[in-house]
């Protein structure tokens, strides 16, 4: 069986019984990441899981209609939206000012903030001085990166595809900060034996600027899928099953205010 073959599989079961058993029509393709543990990651088997990709199942059920997970890099996810690789992307996406003028964005599904990891016992000002010639981690093509560059333009930057490999160069001593979502951070790194003896770093990043309003899900400018989608996430969030998928990866309501 190929991996698509599996995809379509745990999709089309996860559909029938999130609808009742319900016929579903006309595929939704969602463009979604394997690599970013509690929201995305591959399974031994080869299947995908995660917060994110138990919420396009959801809302892809709610709307009647087939999910097929394309599977995407993160650095691609967008340039690969506009060349209708897939229809929409849930991927722990920010809404930005500067992603808006390439594609179109839901109403959020979640909001969560972003901070430093670090080893414990380091000893780094967050500033422009203190950082300077120091070696921050993120990834590629992330709001992270776009903060990283405009606070810390001295630091030594490292641009990374997926998120294990950051947390792999931070273990090994090639980074000395690392910044990222909190929850991701805490449930795939900071709790895992990987992540022993390392802890947050400073406050909460704010930065609307650079890491927007919250995470969305984003679809081809001028796509009436936007509307359909927010209407979805509104559905699953009154229905009940928003709480169910919230509350199998966190301990909090990530929804945010």
């Amino acid at each position: 069986m190929t991996l698509k073959t599996k995809l379509m599989a745990t999709v089309l079961s996860a559909s029938t019984i999130l609808t009742g058993g319900a016929a579903v029509a006309e595929t939704l393709r969602m463009g979604v990441e394997g690599a970013y543990a509690p929201f995305s990651k591959k399974e031994a088997d080869g299947t995908l899981s995660g917060f994110d990709i138990d919420i396009a199942l959801a809302l892809c059920a709610e709307l009647k209609r087939e999910c097929e997970l394309v599977e995407q890099e993160w650095d691609g996810m967008i340039p690969a939206l506009i060349a209708q690789k897939y229809d929409a992307i849930v991927a722990s996406m920010s809404i930005t000012e500067d992603r808006k003028k390439r594609v179109d964005f839901t109403e959020k599904y979640y909001f969560t903030p972003s901070r430093f990891i670090a080893r414990e016992g380091t000893n780094i000002e967050l500033t422009k001085e203190g950082t300077k010639g120091v070696k921050i981690g993120v990834l590629r093509g992330t709001t992270l990166q776009c903060h990283v560059e405009k606070m810390y333009p001295d630091a030594d930057i490292k641009l990374y595809n997926t998120q294990e490999d950051v947390f792999a160069d931070l273990v090994s001593g090639r980074l000395d900060l690392q910044l990222n979502n909190t929850l991701q951070a805490i449930d795939g790194f900071l709790n895992t034996d990987q992540g022993k003896g390392y802890a947050f770093y400073g406050e909460d990043v704010d930065d609307v600027d650079c890491l927007g309003e919250g995470t969305g899900i984003a679809v081809r400018k001028g796509d009436s899928l936007a509307q359909e989608l927010s209407a979805a996430i509104k559905a699953i969030r009154d229905n009940g099953t928003y709480e169910q998928i919230n509350a199998k990866y966190f301990d909090i309501d990530i929804y945010g205010k």
